[in-house]
């Protein structure tokens, strides 16, 4: 992944088959998917890969449980599907994890016992494993962080556990690898037309040397999540609204208040959503919620009432109860849901399946879905863009196609925090045996590495300093300060490498701790860590 390299692609090439527009989870699936099918294939983000909705999720691959309790079976089983093909074609990524429901009713422990025996039941041959009844005792030794007071039982069942922003880069990498083009940082401003009012192509802006983009393809594809509308109305400005934002936060909290590997699923809140305790790169992660909004953001702020509620619901289960100083970090993240036609505002209204919509000047945008089945997404994309378009009947090749860094469930060491870039990794100890610096940690208190940083900016097109640590090794979601303090030797690793200017490297640092003071809900100031 060079940038430079993907940017003079979009002057060689005359024509493109695809153009993706969107570097998240829709737009990178799509694109992977018509390029594995021989289509020559270009996607175009905006900022970095996955900024948006995709790097900010539960970090969940699942059938979706709540959505089996609505009784929306085929969406269940179509993403139970997908889980069990994600954690074979991303073994590196994707984690068997077991989710524990504890019971404060007598019926409780019957009533989800049935209830998951469905769900695993739904996911055929590519079942986790079997929900299993266990009683207090056993409850409580393996969640020994519990709330205790009236615990009954608890209910275990296997679901699916990733890294968003990781897989988004993986993507990336395979799209390159199969052939295509994948670029960060250019920005589509206008659709191109031809006589017809067909869409022939899109007018492009590159972010840092503002340069312009003319670029042909004989289809283009809008896959930007909750920024759908903004593509619509270049194609139509009446077109209506077809994309709504929902707004679901998550708490980042130290390991102390979730002392187990496995995750707490508490399948009924205050107000009927389902909050979970996750493990996830040795924190806990804590979430989420589903709050409508009217405008859609790239750096979405979590609103004050979502915190209480999360805090509020966690202190409920956890034994430890946490406060706001015990934070480490607060993100949030909008999904794109398919607009209720009635107007209605509860989000239990709104769908949560896909939809391909073609319009008449020829746009396929994809819309609603989400990680789990980005994959199903994109072959439902990429087959409506070829009817349409009449490009012959090629089938998707993607259900069993290996992401890069894909390796056997068996070769994957998850007590060392470099698994996630799975056939990566040799590659990344070479970079720290040959320079003793490279070995450095760029934060005491966590794991992540030099050679991780110089990795980033040479084999995975990260440009900035938040690319780094919000995205490439998501210190910024994992402890916020910690980010901070180590954003300044981050933008000199940068600088060094890029040849940039001391200027560039300050404004840099600036930028990147006004952001992460926004992952923060308590004051903070930066510390400097010297490097030697």
């Amino acid at each position: 992944m060079k940038r430079n390299e993907e940017l003079n692609k979009l002057t060689q090439v005359k024509e493109w088959d695809f153009i993706v527009i969107g570097g998240g989870a829709s737009g990178l699936g799509s694109a992977l998917d018509a390029v594995s099918r021989g289509f020559k294939t270009l996607l175009l983000e905006s900022h970095d890969f996955a900024k948006a909705t995709s790097s900010r999720s539960t970090k969940l691959v699942h059938g979706g449980v709540r959505y089996l309790a609505q009784g929306d079976v085929g969406l269940v089983k179509e993403a139970l599907k997908e889980r069990g093909l994600l954690a074979k074609n991303a073994a590196h990524i994707v984690k068997n994890q077991s989710f524990i429901i504890p019971n404060y009713t007598w019926w409780g422990g019957i009533y989800y016992k049935i209830g998951l025996s469905v769900y695993d039941f739904l996911a055929g041959k590519l079942s986790l494993g079997k929900t299993k009844y266990i009683s207090k005792a056993k409850t409580v030794e393996k969640l020994p962080t519990i709330e205790q007071n009236h615990l009954m039982s608890g209910v275990v069942y296997q679901d699916g556990q990733f890294d968003d922003a990781r897989l988004a880069i993986n993507l990336t990498q395979t799209i390159i690898e199969k052939g295509g083009s994948a670029v960060n940082y250019v920005k589509v401003t206008n659709l191109l037309k031809d006589a017809s009012d067909k869409v022939i192509g899109v007018v492009a802006e590159d972010q840092f040397s503002k340069q312009q983009y003319q670029i042909h393809g004989k289809v283009v594809i809008n896959a930007t999540g909750v920024f759908t509308n903004d593509i619509l109305n270049m194609n139509n400005p009446k077109h209506g609204k077809l994309v709504v934002p929902s707004q679901g936060i998550h708490l980042v909290l130290d390991k102390s208040f979730l002392k187990s590997d496995d995750a707490i699923m508490i399948p009924k809140t205050s107000d009927g959503r389902v909050l979970f305790v996750v493990p996830w790169h040795d924190r806990a992660l804590v979430g989420t919620t589903d709050t409508l909004l009217k405008d859609e953001s790239f750096e979405p702020r979590a609103l004050e009432e979502e915190i209480s509620f999360v805090l509020n619901t966690a202190r409920q289960y956890l034994a430890k109860k946490p406060t706001r100083e015990d934070v480490k970090s607060v993100f949030a993240g909008l999904r794109p849901l398919a607009a209720p036609k009635d107007g209605s505002k509860s989000t239990k209204e709104v769908s949560r399946s896909h939809k391909v919509i073609t319009s008449e000047t020829g746009l396929v945008s994809i819309i609603g879905g989400k990680w789990t089945t980005y994959r199903k997404m994109a072959e439902d994309t990429v087959d409506e863009a070829m009817k349409v378009h009449r490009l012959g009947n090629t089938p998707s090749k993607t259900e069993h196609l290996s992401i890069h860094g894909n390796v056997k469930p068996e070769q994957v060491d998850r007590t060392n925090h470099l698994y996630v870039y799975g056939s990566d990794i040799p590659a990344i100890r070479k970079l720290q045996e040959s320079n003793p610096r490279y070995t450095q940690k760029i934060h005491p208190d966590h794991p992540f590495t030099v050679a991780e940083v110089v990795w980033a900016v040479r084999a995975e097109m990260a440009e900035t300093i938040e690319d780094i640590l919000a995205r490439r090794v998501r210190l910024l979601f994992l402890d916020a300060r910690a980010a901070i303090d180590s954003a300044h030797n981050v933008a000199r690793i940068i600088a060094e490498e890029k040849g940039y200017s001391e200027e560039w490297s300050q404004q840099q640092e600036n930028e990147f701790i006004e952001l992460a003071k926004g992952y923060l809900l308590t004051p903070y100031s930066p510390k400097v860590i010297n490097l030697n």
